[in-house]
């Protein structure tokens, strides 16, 4: 039986060589990964973004598919599109760089929103439909997606029912000082990207899966996350909460984390851990809000403090 415990760390201490100094960052990102979940990339450019995109993709050891969004980029170049065929006088399907397991979709939010809802029913179905007939990606199908900041010239922001599909959303900020340093000094003669290699498979993935749904979460964690959730919707500051999608998501998260460290249960503090980088692009503040610049990780923050946390037995 495959021990997640140390699949993850090893998959954790391969990213932290090309990632310096960003481990909680990247253990927030592998949760996202083991749990099949798309997962969504925001931050400048430059500080990493599409490199720990393309190192969970080479770490897989799952088929890659890199798609550059622009803003010329067409829906048919996402999924595909029946082409004729002049010499059997038949149309074909010509599939697109979406036909893959891990699909890196970078710059993502500098695509138009028509092109952008391309993906809408890969991530959701996890199949594509071109001229009327549906046709089932690979699994495990996980999109990771980098977007820069919407305040960004030449952005458009994602429709709210896409940012729903994205099991996570991280940022991964600026370096600090030693660690830009490191970085300087690891890139002097060779990316250290090009020393990554497979660690799991497409096996792996569907095992773990099953081991991740036989983590323990007890009545009173699964109260406490919709208790959390269900403040999103009622918070003053806020115009749409986060959906029933989002209690799922921070559920499956918790249990992956517990896995993570060893344990076949959940905890109070899993929850507390993920609630941020599993909700905070599901809310969508009213007017108000935004003109005051309220910060959606401080409002997370201050639901977290108005709801005790259960306390007890939480292995059975």
């Amino acid at each position: 039986m495959l021990d997640i415990q140390k699949v993850s760390e090893r998959i954790v201490d391969q990213l932290a060589t090309v990632i310096l100094g960003k481990r909680s960052v990247l253990q927030t990102a592998v949760i996202s990964f083991l749990c099949n979940g798309h997962l969504l990339i925001e931050d400048i450019p430059g500080v990493g973004k599409t490199v720990l995109a393309r190192s969970l993709a080479i770490l897989s050891g799952c088929s890659f598919k890199r798609i550059q969004f622009t803003p010329d980029l067409l829906p048919s170049d996402v999924v595909g599109a029946s082409i004729f065929n002049q010499e059997t006088n038949k149309f074909e399907i010509k599939r697109g760089p979406i036909f893959g397991q891990i699909i890196l979709a970078d710059e993502i939010n500098r695509a138009t929103p028509k092109t952008q809802s391309a993906l809408l029913e890969a991530m959701d179905e996890r199949k594509v439909t071109i001229d009327g007939t549906s046709y089932v990606l690979p699994s495990p199908f996980i999109v990771i997606a980098t977007q820069n900041p919407i305040e960004y010239e030449g952005t458009f922001p994602l429709p709210e029912a896409q940012l729903d599909r994205f099991f996570m959303k991280i940022t991964l900020g600026y370096p600090g000082k030693n660690d830009e340093v490191n970085i300087l000094s690891s890139q002097e003669i060779e990316h250290p990207i090009n020393k990554l290699s497979a660690i799991m498979g497409e096996a792996d993935f569907l095992e773990i899966s099953e081991e991740l749904r036989k983590v323990f979460v007890s009545e009173k964690i699964k109260q406490y996350i919709v208790e959390l959730v269900q403040k999103t919707r009622k918070h003053e500051d806020v115009f749409v909460g986060a959906s029933p999608r989002g209690s799922l998501a921070l559920m499956k998260a918790v249990q992956a984390k517990a896995a993570m460290e060893g344990r076949k249960y959940a905890l109070p503090d899993d929850v507390k851990d993920l609630l941020i980088p599993v909700l905070s692009h599901r809310i969508i503040l009213n007017v108000s809000a935004r003109m005051n610049e309220v910060s959606i990780g401080n409002l997370l923050n201050e639901i977290l403090t108005s709801c005790p946390a259960p306390g007890g037995n939480f292995s059975d």
